[in-house]
């Protein structure tokens, strides 16, 4: 089959974006995220309707009513958490959520920048849930410097990738998001994620990166600079193009829809 035509076919069949790539319903039980990554979506909006503010994003808040109610069992993929990860402030409440989701028989889709702490609680507790769970840990780069200064309070390269191989060989099943991607080295970043992986390694670029940045109080010059530098190499065709040929074929990497829609761009 033509690579090309593949791709679009794929593309027209599933007419979905974002978080619906991945899942059916997502769940949340905590307002705001220590992480304060710089270019994220959910502290944005919140920023945009007012429900929170730019300094107050990092300051988790649990949504209590959340973690009392019972959920229900959903037809497709639950994904939990999506606006916030799963934090050591906050694991019990966390775990609450995690247990709920899953004793309703849900099949679930566990998305963090992944804590040590977190992720090997979680693999303890929930032994009999295996064949339910899919953890999806965002690595966008091999560089902890780099992560350091796009998701500043979030986990190094280091610990993500010892969670990674945590969840692995305890039995579970993994996939990585590399969404958004924040170097240049895939490469690096492909080989060294690849060897605990069972399902699937995403790959996508930055959505509304100066916006969102910009909405999220990080207007300074360098990080302007930054935002500038990422995105002149990431939708760059020659980039594209190479990174389309060298992993198109392979089974283990999928393209987040942004990325797919520069792709038949480029192909046409």
């Amino acid at each position: 089959m033509d690579p090309k035509n593949n791709l679009i076919t794929m593309k027209e069949e599933k007419n979905n974006y974002g978080t619906f790539e991945w899942s059916d319903k997502t769940i949340n039980c905590i307002n705001g995220c220590k992480n304060d990554c710089l270019y994220c979506y959910a502290k944005c909006m919140a920023i945009r309707f007012k429900r929170n503010t730019p300094d107050n994003w990092k300051n988790e808040e649990v949504r209590k009513d959340t973690l009392t109610k019972p959920v229900p069992h959903y037809k497709g993929t639950v994904m939990f958490p999506s606006t916030h990860d799963i934090t050591v402030e906050h694991l019990t409440e966390s775990m609450t959520m995690l247990d709920n989701i899953l004793k309703s028989g849900n099949k679930l889709l566990v998305v963090s920048k992944p804590n040590m702490e977190c992720i090997q609680r979680i693999c303890e507790t929930f032994t009999d849930y295996k064949d339910k769970i899919l953890f999806r840990f965002t690595i966008g780069s091999t560089d902890s410097q780099v992560l350091k200064f796009w998701e500043p309070n979030a986990p190094s390269f280091e610990e993500r990738l010892e969670c990674l191989a945590l969840a692995f060989r305890m039995g579970y099943q993994t996939s990585v998001s590399g969404e958004p991607l924040l170097d240049r080295n895939v490469d690096d970043l492909i080989s060294k994620l690849s060897p605990f992986i069972t399902d699937t390694i995403w790959i996508g670029k930055p959505n509304l990166l100066l916006s969102r940045t910009r909405m999220n109080g990080h207007g300074d010059v360098e990080t302007i600079a930054k935002c500038k530098e990422l995105l002149s190499w990431i939708t760059d065709p020659d980039f594209l193009q190479d990174l389309y040929d060298k992993y198109n074929d392979n089974p283990m990497i999928r393209w987040k829809d942004t990325t797919s829609q520069d792709f038949s761009k480029l192909l046409k």
